[in-house]
């Protein structure tokens, strides 16, 4: 027993450290090391929200694509956290409704990784 445990702590110690990379539509993979994540379980539209606060860059996760969103204010996102619906709360406050939106990359700046 202590033979396995010791073995299992050695493991951890020499295992590589990677860190997750996502695809993003309409830019580059982005490795999510400076993101803090949420798996997301009450929303049939959200899956994942991944945020950089010190860049204020916002990745999620809709029906399995990754998008991103730029300038995006933490209020913002506490919103969108402590919504009812968060579907309802990203169609109404971050999504664009074309070549725009409130925090469309396009037009916002994107953070070098």
């Amino acid at each position: 027993m202590i033979r396995t445990a010791a073995a299992l702590i050695v493991l951890l110690f020499t295992a590589e450290v990677r860190s997750e990379t996502v695809d993003v539509k309409y830019r580059r993979p982005v490795d999510l090391k400076a993101f803090e994540c949420r798996d997301i379980n009450r929303s049939s539209f959200i899956q994942r929200v991944c945020y950089d606060r010190a860049q204020s860059y916002m990745l999620i996760s809709l029906k399995g694509s990754y998008y991103h969103h730029c300038e995006l204010p933490s209020a913002t996102l506490e919103g969108l956290m402590g919504a009812p619906s968060m579907g309802q709360f990203f169609n109404q406050n971050i999504k664009g409704t074309g070549s725009d939106g409130p925090f469309d990359c396009r037009t916002h700046r994107i953070p070098k990784y």
